[in-house]
């Protein structure tokens, strides 16, 4: 049986400090200084001059949009009042001893004990106004980050959140994974696919005494970026490094701090063979993330 491994603490700083200089290098591009304010634990990477902020991510293949233990769903207000949602992620991790070792003699015990949590909360989540509370909760912290921004072979792409958060949930469907080999227990995640293909996943953590008993919820980036390209086509050039999609088109212009007005984008549209739909931005680079 082939089983993931978690991130080592090394590589996992490395990401974090690679996430930090990604949000200063875009703070830089759209015009703020290196003491540009920001608010990590609200998910606000870059706050601008106005006050609009910034979620920054990049990453190879992965997003981990949050990875949270009791304390968090316990003194957080806006996931406990999901219809339920926080709730079931404190029974989730609930489920499981406040001793590593003690869950390490009995596995098979706990992890049954977590199926009918985790089956609630996927049977919640498919419903497609409780997904979208959830997503903007997880990735805007409620709507209190304005816009996305995917960091992708050295350019900067933004999207207004509540862009995101309407093409995730209407595009997402949640299921629960399944026993597929020996050793397996079904029921232990809650598994968001698009066109049948995984892309992101809520499971625990449960692999050391450091990561123990955390919610882990996280996205595919291809995936994800290549669904944004093909369903969101306007698009304006703020410099040769930031490209501004959509609804967030309009909102990124009025900010008090903007330097450089220019045209909309002179790309020419590509098509996608798959749905017919017209995507953008840099012809090469968007060929090549569709063709993929």
């Amino acid at each position: 049986m082939n089983k993931k491994r978690a991130m080592s603490s090394e590589k996992a700083s490395f990401v974090k400090r690679q996430g930090h200089l990604d949000a200063r290098e875009f703070a830089k591009l759209i015009g703020l200084r290196d003491d540009y304010r920001n608010d990590f634990t609200a998910k606000k990477d870059v706050i601008d001059k106005s006050g609009d902020s910034y979620s920054v991510k990049s990453g190879e293949k992965k997003w981990q949009i949050f990875l949270y233990g009791k304390t968090r769903f316990e003194q957080d207000y806006s996931f406990r009042a999901m219809n339920g949602i926080g709730q079931l992620l404190l029974e989730c991790i609930e489920c499981f001893p406040d001793s590593f070792s003690k869950y390490q003699k009995s596995k098979k015990l706990y992890k049954d004990k977590l199926q009918r949590p985790m089956t609630e909360l996927c049977n919640k989540l498919k419903n497609k106004s409780r997904i979208s509370a959830f997503i903007d909760k997880a990735m805007f912290n409620s709507g209190e980050v304005n816009y996305l921004v995917i960091k992708q072979e050295g350019k900067f792409y933004v999207y207004w959140s509540r862009d995101i958060v309407n093409i995730l949930s209407e595009n997402m469907i949640a299921e629960n994974s399944q026993a597929r080999t020996a050793g397996q227990e079904p029921n232990q995640k809650v598994v968001f696919k698009i066109n049948n293909k995984t892309v992101g996943e809520i499971e625990m953590r449960n692999d050391s005494n450091v990561h123990y008993r955390q919610v882990k919820f996280w996205l595919n980036k291809k995936q994800i970026v290549a669904l944004l390209f093909n369903e969101i086509t306007e698009v304006k050039k703020h410099n040769d490094k930031v490209l501004v999609y959509g609804t967030a088109i309009k909102k990124f212009w009025r900010r008090k701090d903007i330097l450089v007005r220019e045209e909309p984008v002179p790309y020419l549209p590509v098509t996608s063979e798959r749905n017919q739909k017209t995507i953008f931005p840099s012809k090469d680079e968007q060929i090549k993330l569709i063709e993929e």
